[in-house]
């Protein structure tokens, strides 16, 4: 999945600041958040492409110790949905642009959905999962939204633009099998759930933390672990190369393609 837009560290920690009172000093930067949720999305790859070849297994096969190594493995990755939905969630405040923003994550999705079917399904087209950064700029889309609501409408006009956007934003990802992983969890939902959480409830730092917890909890309980470690983040970029947003950006494509290489 991408990176988020770039900003002098210092202007991030100046506006996480106002936002909740206090400037966090302690923690992951933004830098690492990116790194730790790209190795979620690195294993969750290899755990698709790579290991099954290693491990002899195939649909069907009773090997249950590599069945086992395998389910694992995609468990795990879940950690890192909290951490993209978070970062997403920054990029969007950050942002100078949000519609330049948007039809970035746009591009990136759209170049990164067939690497991710070979990945995921040993398909060069597949229907039955698309790539969770579609989950990502709907999330944006439903965030802005909501946003030109509350700043344009007013009483029960802006809670029903609101609710309907949500509403169409979930449908979406439900209808379109966005982040659908092994047929049980739907990682779209997910995205868009956390990034509302992230971006409405900002202003009280423990009540969204543990609102963000138990809807992960509820997700097979590993994104909830993700939240823990968002909750120990610290307020600061970890960069000043603006380069360095880019290679985020395409680090998501390039992990699916080169683990995708043996299954093709």
């Amino acid at each position: 999945m991408p990176g988020m837009e770039n900003a002098m560290s210092s202007e991030f920690a100046d506006a996480q600041a106002v936002n909740s009172g206090k400037t966090r000093r302690k923690g992951m930067t933004e830098f690492r958040v990116k790194i730790v949720g790209w190795l979620f999305v690195l294993l969750a790859t290899i755990g698709t492409t790579v290991l099954p070849q290693m491990l002899g297994y195939h649909a069907g096969s009773d090997n249950m110790v590599a069945m086992t190594i395998l389910v694992v493995c995609e468990v795990a990755s879940w950690t890192a949905i909290p951490l993209y939905a978070w970062l997403l969630v920054q990029g969007y405040r950050h942002t100078h642009n949000a519609l330049q923003y948007g039809i970035r994550l746009l591009v990136l999705a759209l170049i990164s959905e067939v690497p991710y079917d070979i990945a995921t399904s040993g398909k060069v087209w597949d229907m039955g999962s698309q790539n969770p950064v579609f989950a990502l700029v709907v999330a944006l889309i439903v965030l802005a939204t909501i946003d030109w609501a509350r700043e344009h409408l007013q009483g029960v006009s802006r809670w029903v633009v609101s609710v309907l956007v949500t509403i169409a934003g979930l449908a979406w990802v439900l209808i379109l099998h966005i982040g659908l992983r092994q047929g049980m969890l739907n990682m779209g939902l997910l995205l868009v759930g956390m990034a509302l959480i992230f971006h409405l409830m900002d202003a009280h730092e423990n009540t969204m933390m543990m609102t963000a917890g138990v809807l992960g909890a509820v997700f097979f309980i590993m994104p909830a672990v993700g939240v823990a470690m968002l909750h120990t983040r610290q307020d600061e970029l970890g960069y000043t190369r603006p380069w360095v947003k880019w290679v985020f950006y395409a680090l998501y494509p390039l992990t699916l393609l080169v683990c995708a290489l043996p299954v093709m």
